[in-house]
């Protein structure tokens, strides 16, 4: 598991981007989240599992922290 911060979310639009502690930026989407997504807010820390995807690594089973 990585561990990071939500930099930036738009809730309106279903995702965000964590900031991680390894120095990279991961997008996550809203089906990716094992927490309300609803209820997530910028600077929370969370976890996540680093996924491959079409264009480029994502962040999956994103939970806070």
């Amino acid at each position: 598991m990585q561990s990071g911060t939500i930099k930036k979310l738009a809730s309106d639009r279903g995702f965000g981007f964590i900031a991680a502690d390894d120095g990279k930026e991961y997008f996550f989407h809203r089906s990716s989240t094992e927490a309300d997504f609803d209820a997530l807010s910028g600077g929370e820390s969370v976890t996540f599992e680093i996924e491959p995807s079409p264009k480029g690594p994502r962040a999956g089973r994103v939970r806070v922290a």
